[in-house]
């Protein structure tokens, strides 16, 4: 269902484009790892994968579990809460190695949180935590790299100005973009294997966000 809302509602706001490198591939039971700029990047998400017959299931932040109607369905579809600094922080990879187990595509955002800048412009990937890694290490499933550009044109900086940017968004339309790149394994060791992950997402993020024509991306 929000794979489904999503590929609804992300045309009523922005402009979707999609690229995929030459070996994508979005088998069962891979980790989708996708850079995280906005709230409303979830959706563009969603709804790029959607279009190209993905409906993963998303590892998000458990709050969004106490929204009303939201936590229904989030719980109803089999998403995965994530309790981020409490005794329950391990039961959102148990969740997830369990989907991938079954057979599921789990999108995972491995910054961990949103950047902490008030502009629209995009930039590279923070640092990930070492979530994703240990994921793959336990469940020895790929990772798809997925660069997304463009949300933070339609929600960005403080709750007025994401609020103000949501509304408009349906008059001003911004072009949104999403690479997904060819899916990796991570050999690396320790650490090492964060850093593999965060390389190759923050390639397919340059990817999209030079289609936009974002300085960031064109500099680098």
């Amino acid at each position: 269902m929000l794979s489904r809302l999503a590929d609804v509602l992300v045309p009523a706001v922005g402009r979707l484009t999609i690229t995929t490198d030459a070996g994508t591939e979005l088998a069962p039971g891979s980790i989708i790892a996708a850079n995280h700029t906005s709230l409303a990047d979830p959706a563009v998400v969603l709804a790029a994968l959607h279009r190209l017959g993905a409906r993963p299931v998303v590892m998000a932040a458990a709050g969004l579990w106490r929204v009303p109607l939201l936590g229904h369905a989030l719980a109803r579809e089999g998403h995965i809460p994530v309790h981020r600094g409490d005794l329950h922080a391990a039961d959102a990879l148990d969740g997830a190695a369990e989907a991938l187990e079954r057979g599921h595509l789990v999108l995972i955002y491995a910054e961990g949180g949103l950047p902490h800048r008030a502009d629209a412009a995009e930039a590279a990937p923070g640092a990930f935590r070492s979530g994703l890694s240990r994921l793959a290490r336990r469940t020895g499933a790929p990772v798809v790299p997925v660069g997304q550009a463009g949300a933070r044109r339609i929600a960005s900086g403080s709750t007025a100005k994401q609020l103000a940017g949501l509304f408009t968004a349906p008059l001003r339309r911004p072009h949104l973009h999403v690479h997904v790149g060819e899916p990796i394994e991570l050999t690396a060791e320790g650490a090492a294997q964060t850093e593999q992950a965060r390389t190759a997402v923050t390639a397919a993020w340059r990817t999209a966000a030079a289609r936009l024509g974002e300085p960031a991306a064109l500099a680098a």
